[in-house]
């Protein structure tokens, strides 16, 4: 590995520089140091993440781990990527790149790589590492890591284009890759919030630990010069268990879009493999708070999964924060979409500056034929809002053996509202408490439940006539069914009100939906009531 200048000092590299279509002084990158060049393309990639399957994992070599521990969250707060230093700072295309650096958190080495073209072969050059590309305290520990030891993720910094940038490109990125294959993008409301991953291993499966596999390689493709909407990034996934190789083609607009096109191998079996996943925090909502546990009303970055499947019915299922880990799994066959969203906009609901009202929601869109399988949800307990405890992702029904490989296409769309709005009314609270009526007394363990709609379909609802209740549950009873228009003047805002007395102490899934006659008014209330 050579830094520019031992490169340009070696011999034929004008030759090399000419071939690769580089300008010298773009070898430089603003401070960057780079690698030789080396053949590059996403089918080599693929190739190359198959025959690694089919060897043994080989964990990246550790980097002075006496030194990373000393990179705790004080000091690595402390170290701050220069932006004078990015990527792609002058163009061409409209978005730098930024690196996070490695520290305690984040001790895995990732290596960043730039892609250019010549003749239509495309060669890419590793960015090696350098403390000069970062400002830091002169006792930082971080200036015992040798040269070279790589970074620990990147940012993609908002347009450097005047006249498109809303925000300053050197204060404000709009999508981050950090720890394990976790990513992030900001919404409509330029807010972050829920992440996606590249794949969840093993999530929840009793006597297993989890698997985090790791994108331990990423190429930046050099964007054409006339390209000022969207970065394209390649990815090598490696765990223990699998294998893989990601293409991002990232669309930052009014919301941000990213076309995902997804290789995946297994070295071993997998017990639940989850392709695609979410993963979001949610601690408590308008559904049920304990007593005095925060003065907010409500904690979450998302508050319910959202299912298009493919017979075209639309689901609503509510987040849960429950005693104990929960799995739920929504069988489909080439469904259409899904996604954890948050519905809840109002600041009153939450009355904290961190706006979690405007926190993303994300949504999936699939790219083709995903077949058989189900959309799982896994809900961990948590008692504070530093947790990520909902996970959502697509399992294939074919079980997931070692040497299986998995080629899916898919979009992500990082929004406000959902992208495909449904033509139905839509849930938007799921409120419990004590069932029975006021004034007389209450019956033990029944619990009053008023799960609200709102929506073009409800308001079209004649006067004097209800709604019907379409409701179910595999035990237990109903009683006091009904709905009515909430008294806040709002049209098309309902609520279907009942009491629910359970039988047995196992959950309970809870199904609604409303109609008069034979037309559908809402979407599907699905709801996981655990007695007690």
């Amino acid at each position: 590995m050579l830094d520019r200048r031992s490169f340009l000092a070696a011999g034929g590299a004008a030759a090399a520089l000419a071939a690769l279509g580089l300008p010298e002084e773009a070898l430089a990158a603003n401070g960057l140091k780079l690698s030789q060049p080396s053949p590059f393309s996403f089918d080599r990639l693929v190739a190359q993440a198959k025959r690694l399957a089919g060897q043994p994992y080989a964990a990246a070599t550790p980097l002075a781990p006496e030194v990373l521990e000393k990179i705790d969250y004080d000091a690595h707060g402390k170290i701050k990527f220069d932006p004078a230093n990015a990527l792609f700072r002058d163009g061409p295309g409209a978005f730098p790149v930024t690196f996070f650096h490695l520290g305690r958190f984040f001790q895995t080495p990732v290596r960043m790589h730039v892609l250019e073209n010549s003749d239509g072969d495309a060669f890419a050059r590793e960015v090696l590492y350098s403390p000069s590309y970062f400002s830091m305290p002169p006792d930082s520990p971080a200036r015992a890591l040798p040269a070279g030891a790589g970074f620990a993720g990147f940012r993609l910094q908002e347009s450097r284009l005047g006249d498109q940038g809303k925000l300053d490109w050197q204060k404000n990125d709009w999508v981050a890759f950090l720890g394990a294959s976790y990513f992030r993008a900001i919404g409509e409301l330029y807010q972050y919030g829920l992440s996606a991953r590249g794949l969840a291993l093993d999530v929840a499966v009793p006597d297993k630990p989890e698997e985090f596999p790791t994108f331990t390689r990423f190429y930046f493709e050099t964007p054409a010069a006339n390209n000022t909407t969207s970065m394209t990034v390649y990815a090598l996934l490696e765990g223990p268990s699998v294998t893989g190789v990601f293409k991002f083609v990232m669309q930052r607009g009014k919301a941000v879009i990213m076309d995902i096109d997804a290789r995946v191998f297994l070295r071993r079996d997998v017990s639940r493999l989850g392709l695609v996943p979410l993963t979001s925090m949610y601690w408590y909502s308008e559904t049920i708070k304990p007593t005095a546990i925060d003065w907010r009303p409500e904690v979450h970055d998302s508050d319910g999964l959202a299912i298009w499947n493919g017979a075209g019915e639309r689901i609503w299922r509510p987040l849960n924060n429950p005693t104990q880990t929960r799995a739920s799994a929504f069988a489909d066959t080439r469904p259409r979409g899904f996604g954890l969203l948050q519905r809840d906009r109002a600041f009153d609901n939450y009355q904290d500056g961190v706006n979690y009202e405007k926190r993303p929601s994300l949504w999936i869109e699939p790219l083709g034929d995903w077949g058989e399988g189900s959309v799982q949800l896994i809900e961990i307990p948590t008692d504070d809002e530093i947790h990520d405890n909902i996970v959502a992702f697509w399992v294939p029904k074919a079980d997931a053996k070692a040497g299986a490989s998995y080629s899916l296409q898919y979009r992500l769309h990082w929004t406000d509202q959902e992208p495909f709005p449904s033509p139905l009314a839509r849930c938007v609270a799921t409120r419990i408490g004590r069932g029975g009526q006021p004034g007389q007394p209450r019956p033990p363990g029944v619990r009053k439940f008023m799960v609200e709609f709102v929506g073009q379909p409800l308001t079209t609802v004649p006067f004097g006539v209800k709604p019907e209740l379409v409701l179910t549950a595999p035990r237990g009873k109903f009683s006091y069914v009904f709905a009515e228009a909430v008294p806040n003047g709002v049209p098309g805002h309902w609520r279907a009100q009942f009491d629910f007395t359970p039988e047995g102490n196992e959950p309970i899934d809870m199904r609604l939906y409303l109609k008069t006659g034979d037309k559908t008014l809402t979407e599907t209330w699905l709801f996981q009531f655990q007695p007690g």
